[in-house]
């Protein structure tokens, strides 16, 4: 989660909101990490989880990932959840909870949903206040800038 949180920096740099990711192996070595880079690439869909999947499936050489464990700062969104249950990621670890999208445990439950084809464990909290205090620091220098 350490990785994430570094990589949550990462994405700060360029503007975008500071969330990361980053995806290991059955083995726990690093496959790939990732951040958000929605500013950066102006694409919508370029949030960390996305990013890193598609990172880790390249590295890979396949879309299955399973086995694997996605580390990431903030509760996944409805659409990374849908790419995690897609790329059969076997478990997520997340940082802070995310009451307004979160799609694993404040809104929805897709990872434990068993209309779905594939399930994955899951574990919220880890080291939430430091993710928490990433994001508060981001929106606070947005607004004191005046944006959105």
């Amino acid at each position: 989660m350490r990785r994430a949180l570094s990589e949550a920096d990462a994405a700060e740099t360029h503007a975008d909101v500071p969330i990361g990711c980053v995806i290991v192996g059955p083995d726990n070595q690093l496959l790939a990490t990732g951040h958000n880079r929605r500013e950066l690439d102006a694409d919508p869909t370029a949030h960390a989880e996305v990013v890193a999947i598609r990172a880790a499936a390249l590295q890979r050489g396949h879309w299955r990932l399973d086995g694997c464990t996605l580390y990431v700062t903030l509760e996944p969104c409805p659409m990374c959840a849908g790419a995690i249950v897609n790329s059969r990621i076997s478990r997520v670890v997340y940082g802070a909870s995310d009451p307004k999208a979160g799609a694993l445990d404040s809104l929805y439950s897709l990872g434990s949903d068993q209309r779905l084809n594939h399930r994955f464990e899951h574990l919220g909290m880890v080291l939430a206040d430091e993710s928490v205090a990433r994001l508060r620091g981001f929106f606070a220098k947005l607004r004191a800038e005046g944006q959105k």
